[in-house]
């Protein structure tokens, strides 16, 4: 009996700490970042916005969330947004919106053997969304910085859990930028 009872905790543990590994790992944003060697960004005060084209777009709503806190993070390093051509740099969004199947089993009862518990394990669509921040230098044409930050872009039915999601990740994917020389 008592090996049983062992058994059923032990899969019953094992079942949660899949749900909660699932969770974990979903729930963490990833980010990297890239920069053209030997660019000076010291020389960059303005910035403009700029399309880029043929690039995935969320919608218009998420879109101005993702450029309002990329402005906000930009201000406080002391860059000036412009809407004149003549912008020390221009800034563009890219974003990828990808479907991935997840999976949640637990177990719960006497363990697997002999019918002596109980199991299920279900699957469900899960959002991965990714936000690419590029900047280019107008007067090389050149991309000199590059930040991605992965698993932001996941919708919630919470539109304040979104937007908390966006803001975090970019003011992680922004806080070593301006690269240090």
């Amino acid at each position: 009996m008592i090996c049983r009872l062992k058994g059923g905790v032990a899969g019953l543990a094992f079942g949660l700490g899949l749900v909660l590994l699932a969770g974990g790992v979903m729930s963490a944003q990833d980010i990297k970042t890239n920069y053209m060697p030997g660019t000076d960004f010291s020389k960059y005060h303005t910035y403009k916005w700029v399309s880029i084209n043929h690039a995935e777009q969320v919608d218009p709503i998420v879109a101005q969330q993702i450029k309002d806190a990329i402005d906000t993070q930009l201000a406080s390093k002391g860059m000036t947004k412009t809407d004149a051509d003549t912008a020390d740099m221009y800034v563009g969004i890219q974003t990828s919106i990808q479907q991935q199947q997840q999976w949640n089993a637990y177990g719960m009862g006497g363990g697997w053997r002999m019918g002596g518990g109980m199991a299920s394990a279900t699957s469900s669509t899960i959002q991965i969304g990714t936000l690419g921040v590029d900047f280019y230098d107008p007067a090389t044409k050149q991309l000199v910085w590059r930040g991605q930050a992965t698993k932001t872009l996941n919708p919630s039915k919470n539109a304040q859990t979104n937007l908390n999601r966006v803001n975090q990740a970019v003011a992680k994917l922004l806080k070593s930028f301006p690269p240090k020389p």
